[in-house]
């Protein structure tokens, strides 16, 4: 057993590096989710029948009729949101404490390729109940898609396998989720790990990396059993306390109200409500992927120091930032809800330019003010000024999301999260 522990980890590591608050076990949580995932999705693959007429009868045995049938679906249900969760806060751990720049740029880009697999991995196995939450949420994603300029109706036709759901997408979805998708994620996963060993494990302050060596076991690995002992009795209790959700069977006449996109994808929804879908679902998700995968590349004044938001003035920068990107977007949603509608107000003009440019040449004069007026005055580091963009993005994606899941009702209005089903 201690030998199957070096694949992992090497022998020694610094003494600095086993602290808790160092990773937070993020990257290891989310290695044991993906276990867990593999496990009940195996389990749950025994009963499940891919195919329209059956999916959802299928799902109603496993719940009434299998033995702990019910515990193992949300089990499945629940790792599957904690990863993506979990995920998400480890890419931000990395990025906030530099480890995405020099040798650990090319992982960089493999950890965003792994981030997107996950949210591919919910999405496909979001359909496979086939009641219909899972039906019209698939169809508000994929109608998003089709908003994808040139390409995007093509592209959508070929993910349903026609021009709406039906059984060619079932059979595709479920083929990805539980073949094709975990496999290129094991694969991922595996090489993300050689690439950490691969630059010296964890970056760590200059101030830490003189620290004395002390033996991987149990320094490590006893920490890593008692973080992943706590996730299962976490997950444990989710799913025995809360079901994964499912409704009626699948009705392609009878839509929701409101009809919404997996919680994952509802930053982008909420983006529909205000921008032309060429901007909202193209040119802002488009520019936020490429700035992500760009930064590692860009010339920096200093070498990473893996301190937390790189210093004081850093970490004080990216505080009046997310503040100001929570305060703004907030603003800029109940403006455009209730006071001003660039599309009505501007008819006669395209609403490509009044609904699209317009509005997204304010935003931009927004950062641009931000910077000049409070930014500025901070004279931050290339470093610095790239987190707070980080931060901006971050805090205005994170803020359209809780709108978009707790705060849209009825014919997607504003309304409180009570009355928003």
């Amino acid at each position: 057993m201690h030998s199957i522990f070096l694949h992992l980890h090497p022998r020694q590591v610094k003494q600095s590096a086993t602290r808790f608050n160092r990773t937070f076990g993020l990257g290891g949580m989310a290695v044991l989710l993906i276990v867990c995932q593999l496990i009940t999705g195996v389990l749950l693959r025994f009963y499940y029948s891919p195919f329209p007429a059956e999916a959802y009868n299928s799902v109603l045995f496993i719940k009434h009729n299998v033995l702990f049938g019910q515990f193992v679906r949300n089990m499945h249900y629940w790792s599957g949101v904690f990863l993506l969760l979990l995920a998400f806060l480890h890419f931000l751990r990395v990025f906030l404490t530099g480890a995405f720049r020099d040798k650990r740029k090319t992982n960089w880009i493999f950890g965003l390729m792994l981030l997107l697999l996950i949210v591919l991995l919910n999405f496909t196995g979001y359909l496979l109940p086939w009641d219909q939450l899972a039906y019209w949420a698939i169809t508000v994603s994929t109608n998003i898609i089709g908003y994808l300029p040139i390409f995007g109706q093509s592209l959508r036709t070929i993910i349903l396998g026609g021009n709406e759901l039906n059984a060619d997408t079932l059979r595709a979805f479920f083929t990805f989720h539980t073949a094709l998708l975990p496999l290129l994620l094991l694969v991922l996963v595996v090489y993300h790990f050689w690439q950490v060993r691969k630059a010296g494990g964890i970056l760590l302050p200059d101030g830490e990396k003189e620290s004395e060596m002390v033996p991987v076991m149990p320094n490590l690995v006893f920490k890593e059993f008692i973080v992943a002992l706590a996730l299962i009795a976490v997950l444990f209790i989710f799913s025995a306390l809360f079901n994964a959700p499912l409704l009626q069977k699948a009705n392609p006449t009878f839509s929701l109200n409101p009809t919404k996109a997996p919680w994952y994808f509802a930053g982008v929804q909420e983006l529909l409500m205000h921008f032309h879908p060429f901007f909202a679902a193209f040119i802002i998700p488009t520019s936020v992927m490429v700035f992500l995968a760009w930064i590692p590349f860009l010339k920096y004044d200093n070498p990473p120091t893996g301190i937390w938001f790189i210093s004081e003035k850093g970490r004080k920068s990216s505080e009046a930032t997310a503040k100001f990107a929570s305060i703004i977007t907030l603003f800029g949603i109940l403006f455009n809800e209730y006071l001003l509608n660039f599309e009505l107000l501007l008819s006669p003009i395209p609403a490509f330019i009044s609904n699209g440019i317009l509005p997204t040449l304010i935003v931009v004069g927004f950062m641009a003010g931000y910077y000049k007026y409070y930014l500025k005055k901070f004279k931050l580091s290339k470093e610095e000024l790239v987190q707070a963009v980080f931060v901006f993005i971050i805090a205005a994606f994170i803020v359209l999301t809780l709108v978009g899941v707790f705060f849209r009702g009825k014919d997607m209005a504003l309304t409180f999260p009570w009355n928003a089903w």
